[in-house]
């Protein structure tokens, strides 16, 4: 009997943006013993679906060619492997997908059991679709390094947060705000109010010199920086830090790198720490709980069919999307 085919965005080799993207029709996976089988209804993009078609990440990332990219999604089982608990057909469920063999750009995806969690009537796919990579860096940032509690418990702390109308920022000044924060924030002109209705206490926009030089309107210096901008030298953000402030990198460079073993070295109070994203399912679940609860909202920038996948990644690329850019199949 012939395989049952799906349509399907891939590329078949490092480079050409957009434009390297074929619209395909390959066979539906099957789910291994611990995998279910998700008919998906969104996913979201993330900056590090295109940096591995740039070549970015070789040799780990893409495992092979042709690639269908992208982790991050939302959808129904319809299918469970023979080892899966907690999952049966027709459940709603968020996923983080394999980073090395993707395949979210699909109609259908396999999923492991243990990077999926439930989706509640209140939580939309586009919402839970935006929520893994983006949501899990600011949560992680904010509870294991920042050491906010999410009751609003503990010692109060300033933080900044840079790009605060992306992806990650957007999610980060919506968890941090659920601690004892005061937050500062930057973004462009256009989203200063969105940033505001987000949480933030006060808000510069990057473009003005205060905002290129990360001055607080009150004057505070910051305890924590989460960095989701690029570009900006170390030296803009010491000045503006605390005694023992710490900047969190969550791109980290060969540069990040470099930075973070000198001042380890040289003892400094002021550190940089690079943050390398670990998914965790309790996390995830966590996230969708807020979600559900009305404390946390993923800000949708724009959705795309999966027949113009090639305009979600364009608009990626670019890199000024307020929230996550979602492809519905």
């Amino acid at each position: 009997m012939a395989a049952k085919l799906m349509r399907a965005v891939r590329y078949s080799g490092y480079g050409g943006g957009a434009a390297g993207l074929e619209h395909v029709e390959v066979p539906i996976p099957a789910p291994a013993n611990d995998e279910v089988l998700l008919k998906l209804e969104a996913a979201s993009l993330n900056p590090v679906d295109w940096k591995m078609q740039k070549g970015m990440l070789r040799p780990l990332f893409p495992r092979k060619f042709p690639h269908i990219p992208v982790t991050n999604v939302a959808g129904e089982v319809v299918e469970v492997g023979s080892g899966v608990k907690d999952f049966k057909a027709g459940d709603k469920v968020v996923s983080i997908l394999s980073q090395f063999s993707g395949g979210g750009l699909a109609e259908f995806a396999v999923a492991k059991e243990n990077l999926t969690v439930s989706r509640p009537a209140e939580v939309s796919a586009a919402e839970g679709a935006g929520l893994p990579i983006a949501g899990l860096t600011a949560h992680q940032a904010l509870t294991r390094v920042v050491g906010i509690n999410l009751d609003g418990s503990g010692p109060a702390k300033n933080i900044l947060i840079t790009a605060a109308s992306g992806g990650v920022g957007h999610y980060a000044v919506q968890i941090a705000k659920l601690g004892n924060t005061h937050i500062t924030a930057t973004c462009g002109a256009r989203n200063i109010d969105l940033v505001k209705s987000l949480g933030a206490d006060e808000v510069l926009d990057y473009k003005t010199p205060d905002g290129a030089a990360l001055k607080s309107p009150s004057g505070r210096t910051f305890d924590f920086v989460i960095h989701c901008a690029t570009g900006i030298p170390w030296s803009t953000f010491e000045p503006n830090l605390s005694t023992n402030g710490k900047l969190i990198e969550i791109t980290p460079t060969a540069s990040t790198m470099l930075t973070f073993a000198l001042k380890k070295l040289t003892f400094s109070n002021k550190q940089l720490v690079p943050l390398l994203l670990s998914p965790k399912k309790e996390n995830l679940e966590c996230l969708v709980g807020l979600v559900k609860e009305g404390k946390l909202k993923t800000v949708i920038d724009s959705k795309h069919p999966l027949s113009k996948a090639e305009d979600a990644w364009a608009k990626s690329i670019d890199g000024h999307a307020t929230g996550k850019i979602i492809v519905e199949p």
